[in-house]
């Protein structure tokens, strides 16, 4: 993100780094193992949970809204990244 906010300056560039989020793209396990995949992740985090696609919508609104921001990527996995 900060090469792109140097090339593409005076445009704003952001990014958001998910974590795991319950969306259809868990379809492709059977809900009971899915399940069980989300309360591993979930397990892992401090949030406690998995994500949903509104945290991610909030993250996003925020970078659009606050037009000082640039080059930067905010991780948005409910903590996981701290190995809780």
């Amino acid at each position: 993100m900060p090469v792109l906010a140097a090339e593409l300056k005076p445009l704003r560039v952001n990014g958001v780094s998910p974590g795991v989020v319950d969306t259809p793209w868990w379809s492709f396990l059977p809900p009971e193992q899915r399940g069980s995949v989300f309360a591993d992740f979930a397990g892992r985090t401090p949030v406690g949970r998995v994500g949903r696609p509104e945290d991610i919508a909030e993250v996003i609104a925020f970078l659009i809204g606050n037009g000082f921001m640039s080059g930067h990527v905010v991780t948005c996995d409910g903590g996981m990244r701290l190995g809780a």
